[in-house]
C-alpha cells in the first residue's frame, strides 16, 4: 500500500519537522510544546525523529494564541488536550474499524492499493463535515443552556443523575460469543442514547454495561429511567435493567460528572432488584407532586460509603 501517501491524507502533510523544529516554528517552549503532546495521548518522539507536520505547528501555534488571548486559561490547557485524545482516539479506532469492515466486504477493494488510499481520500472531509455538524449541534445545545441561566456556575450545578445497568453482564460474557455479545451491547447503547435524547438527558458516559446520564429536570430523569427499564423488559433479546437516580449538586467537568450525588445514584443503582429503580430523598421529594409518578419509601441500606443510605422506588403514578 502507498503508505506515504495515505499517510500524507490522514496527517494533513508530510512529516517534515522534529518536535524542536516544531516549538521552534510556532513560538512556544518545547516543554509546553512536548507536555500538550503527551497530554494528548501520543507516545514521545526523540528530538531527531522528524514524525511532524505543518498541521502539528498550526495546532500548537493556535493553542498558545488561545491562551494569549484569555480564552483558555493555562491551567486548563493540559487537562482539555486530555479530554480530546481520550474522545478523539475512541472516535478513530471506531473509524478505522468501520473503514476496514468497508474494504474488506466490498469485493476485491482490500486487494487494490490505489483504490484504498483513494476511498480515504473520498471519505476524509466527509466524516469531518460529519463530525464538524455534530460539534456544533452540541455546542448550540449546550449553549442555549448556559445563557438561559448565565447565572448559575456551569461546573457546579444543580441536576438529576441516573445510572441503567444491565443486570447479570458479566454472566452474559461468559455464555455469550464475541458476536453475540457485541450485538447485545450494541443495541442497548442505542436505546439508551434514543430515550436519553427524547426526554431532554445527555449522555456521560457508557460504561460496557452501563449508562450514566444527567438531567435538568427531575421529572425527566425519573422518565429516562424508567422508560428504559420499561422497554428492555420488552425486548427478548436484551437482559433486565435497574437503575439508581439522585438530585442535587453536581460537579461538571470535561465532559464527566463527580460528586456525592453521582456516588449516590451509584450505590442506589447496585442495590436496585432487577426491572426496578431506586431515586433518592431529594429526587423524591421533587417528584412528589409531579403527575405520572410515584415514590415508595424503602428501608435504610448499608453501602459503601453510606452506612444509611434511604432509597425510594420510583413508578408510574
Amino acid at each position: 500500500m502507498d503508505s506515504e501517501r495515505l499517510e500524507g491524507i490522514l496527517l494533513g502533510g508530510k512529516r517534515r519537522y522534529t518536535r524542536l523544529e516544531v516549538a521552534e516554528r510556532a513560538g512556544v517552549p518545547i516543554e509546553r510544546a512536548t507536555r500538550l503532546w503527551r497530554a494528548l495521548g501520543f507516545a514521545t518522539v526523540g528530538d531527531d525523529e522528524v514524525v511532524f507536520t505543518d498541521a502539528d505547528i498550526d495546532a500548537v501555534r493556535t493553542t498558545d494564541q488561545l491562551i494569549s488571548s484569555g480564552l483558555l486559561d493555562e491551567r486548563l490547557e493540559a487537562p482539555v488536550a486530555r479530554t480530546l485524545g481520550l474522545h478523539l482516539s475512541r472516535l478513530a479506532e471506531w473509524q478505522v474499524r468501520m473503514l476496514w469492515t468497508l474494504i474488506t466486504e466490498t469485493g476485491n477493494l482490500g486487494e487494490d492499493d490505489a483504490q484504498v488510499v483513494t476511498l480515504v481520500e473520498r471519505l476524509l472531509p466527509e466524516l469531518q463535515r460529519v463530525q464538524d455538524f455534530v460539534w456544533r449541534r452540541h455546542l448550540a445545545a449546550f449553549a442555549g443552556r448556559a445563557l438561559a441561566s448565565p447565572e448559575e456556575n456551569l461546573e457546579a450545578r444543580t441536576e438529576a443523575v441516573g445510572f441503567v445497568d444491565m443486570v447479570g453482564y458479566t454472566r452474559m460474557t461468559r455464555r455469550l460469543g464475541e458476536g453475540e455479545l457485541s450485538a447485545v451491547l450494541e443495541s442497548f447503547e442505542l436505546l439508551a442514547t434514543e430515550v436519553i435524547a427524547d426526554h431532554h438527558g445527555r449522555v456521560v458516559k457508557m460504561i460496557g454495561d452501563e449508562v450514566l446520564f444527567v438531567a435538568d429536570a427531575p421529572a425527566d430523569a425519573a422518565e429516562i429511567a424508567l422508560t428504559l427499564t420499561e422497554r428492555t423488559a420488552a425486548d427478548a433479546e436484551l437482559p433486565e435493567v435497574r437503575a439508581g437516580l439522585a438530585a442535587g449538586r453536581i460537579l461538571s467537568r470535561f465532559g464527566d460528572v463527580y460528586g456525592s450525588v453521582v456516588n449516590v445514584a451509584a450505590r442506589l443503582t447496585s442495590v436496585a432488584r432487577p426491572g426496578t429503580v431506586l431515586a433518592d430523598r431529594a429526587l423524591a421529594d421533587a417528584l412528589a407532586d409531579v403527575p405520572g409518578f410515584a415514590v415508595r419509601s424503602r428501608r435504610p441500606v448499608a453501602v459503601r460509603g453510606y452506612p444509611r443510605l434511604h432509597p425510594y422506588v420510583l413508578m408510574r403514578g
